[in-house]
């Protein structure tokens, strides 16, 4: 797959991280799949959730990026390329804006960002199905998606309408995720399947979709999110982050 977008003809692959609801993980599993990309390729990660961006806590950095020749310069960090809504609007500012203004918003974080040459443009999407979707989808900028989603029936609802507006309009799902999988006790080191487990897998079998794999709930990857370093780049050989890089690989594998 690449890019059918002309004015961003140096980004070969861009690959769009959803889901339909809040809270799964979205955010923290698209940075440190970002992370396991860069250690290979040129790798940016663009932070489209207007509302809520989380990207500036979970890389440590809340300074405001430079402008040059009328495009944002992107922060450098890991490797890799970020733009963020949240690194200019106030941390604790609320974003009170109409579906227009999002559209407009996401257009000119895609376009007037100074990307150069990437190999992968990864796109941390908000929840739903709303404008900033379907300003990228619309526009043919999306090589591929990838649905999150959580275990539980109330979960997979949500990333049924993913998956189905994707299908609409004509973006290739390139897999799902099921995060917050299981848990392994510290004291006993037993599984427990707190949000029950294998839901997002059945979901991809109907679909005839790829699963790209399951993601634990795991204490150090929620610690090192809050303390903006990625267990990716602090633990590269720790379980869950060869369990992102696995995604990695997958993602990259199917996005060819």
């Amino acid at each position: 797959l690449k890019s059918n977008n002309n004015e961003n003809k140096e980004i070969k692959n861009i690959i769009a991280v959803a889901s339909c609801k809040g809270g799964v993980g979205k955010s923290t599993i698209a940075l440190n799949v970002a992370c396991e990309l860069a250690k290979k390729y040129k790798v940016g990660l663009l932070d489209l959730d207007i509302y809520g961006p989380s990207l500036p806590t979970m890389i440590g950095n809340l300074s405001q990026p430079q402008f040059k020749d009328n495009k944002l310069i992107p922060i450098e960090k890991y490797g890799i390329k970020f733009m963020s809504f949240g690194f200019i609007n106030n941390e604790n500012s609320p974003t009170i804006w109409r579906g227009p203004m999002v559209a407009r918003m996401t257009k000119q974080f895609f376009d007037n960002v100074s990307w150069g040459e990437l190999d992968y443009l990864i796109i941390d999407l908000p929840p739903g199905t709303g404008d900033a979707q379907l300003t990228l989808a619309q526009s043919s900028k999306l090589s591929g998606s990838i649905i999150i989603s959580t275990p539980q029936d109330i979960a997979l609802i949500d990333a049924r309408k993913g998956i189905n507006m994707f299908h609409k309009v004509g973006v290739p799902v390139l897999g799902i995720v099921e995060n917050m999988s299981y848990f392994i006790c510290e004291t006993c080191n037993t599984r427990h399947e707190i949000f029950s487990n294998g839901g997002a897998k059945k979901e991809a079998s109907k679909f005839n979709t790829p699963f790209l794999g399951e993601i634990p709930l795991d204490k150090n990857l929620r610690i090192h999110s809050d303390e903006g370093q990625p267990v990716c780049i602090t633990e590269p050989d720790s379980s869950i982050s060869k369990i992102y890089l696995s995604i990695a690989e997958n993602i990259n594998t199917n996005s060819k």
